[in-house]
């Protein structure tokens, strides 16, 4: 997978969910962007499952599931507000986290590195960074940052 051309805006994309170290990859990211001149991505991927019997059920349960990503951004953003330039952008995908982030980044040549931070802890960086930064991370056009998950405000700071 290449890119053809270098973007006039780089961005930074970063995954956002329910885990507490979520937080710390998105300010990383947007400490980073701030001090580079780039922007944030911020992308929610909701699950739905493979519930087809009901077309009336399937599209309340996407609908559900797009609500509950539109919140989780919602709260993520809030959060940290006052330390992300501009705007972000947000992005919703319904569907696998792995491949959603692959598609978001291949219809953006904009996005110049994907940020995600490690669960630090003994089960493990979590499952998103182990199938990205297994076997899988060959596969990404772009660089992928993992922020640890305990760092400091004042480690971030230091780093980014």
């Amino acid at each position: 997978m290449t890119r053809d051309h270098r973007p006039a805006t780089r961005k930074f994309l970063v995954v956002v969910d329910d885990t507490p170290e979520c937080e710390r990859a998105l300010l990383y990211a947007a400490k980073r962007a701030a001090n580079t001149g780039a922007s944030v991505v911020a992308l929610c991927v909701a699950a739905t499952s493979e519930f087809q019997h009901w077309l009336g059920v399937e599209n309340l349960m996407r609908e559900e599931a797009e609500q509950e990503a539109e919140e989780m951004l919602d709260r993520a953003l809030t959060k940290l507000a006052d330390h992300i330039p501009g705007q972000p952008e947000r992005r919703i995908v319904i569907g696998n986290r792995v491949e959603g982030i692959r598609q978001v980044i291949a219809d953006d040549p904009s996005i110049v590195i994907l940020v995600l931070a490690a669960a630090s802890g003994s089960e493990g960086p979590g499952p998103l960074v182990s199938a990205i930064a297994g076997g899988q991370a060959g596969a990404y056009p772009i660089p992928i940052t993992i922020v640890p998950g305990e760092l400091t405000d004042e480690e971030i700071d230091a780093i980014s």
